[in-house]
């Protein structure tokens, strides 16, 4: 392990093993290492949650919440919950899965309109 990750991880742990959480263990960190970034943080706090040796399951929870939130601001807004775009229309992969679907469907209408027609009618009233 780097000494500077190592420095890192030192931080961290003293710090939740105080007691300290959340914005609170995040300044602890940032006071002892002030070089120390978000990503450098997020890395220490893998670290520790893979360590054989911390057993306290409220520092791993601790750290395990610090690691998730400030790995989630790395991400920034490219990550949006509520987006309402289908996935369907992300990704070319799936783009192209959609519309051979429905160009199946399509080709299974016309080859049997009759007994697929009303299923699709339904389907679309839905």
């Amino acid at each position: 392990m780097g000494e500077k990750r190592k420095r890192v991880y030192e931080a961290l742990l003293d710090g939740a093993t105080e007691g300290l959480s959340g914005k609170g263990l995040y300044d602890f960190v940032l006071k002892r290492c002030p070089k120390a970034t978000s990503k450098k943080i997020v890395r220490a706090s893998l670290l520790a949650l893979t360590d054989p040796h911390v057993r306290d399951p409220n520092i791993l929870n601790t750290i395990y919440a610090l690691a998730i939130k400030h790995r989630m601001d790395e991400v920034g807004s490219a990550y949006d919950p509520d987006d309402e775009e289908n996935a369907a229309e992300k990704t070319p992969v799936l783009r192209k899965l959609k519309k051979k679907a429905e160009s199946s469907a399509y080709a299974a209408l016309q080859a049997h309109p009759t007994r697929l027609g009303s299923s699709l009618q339904v389907t679309r009233a839905l």
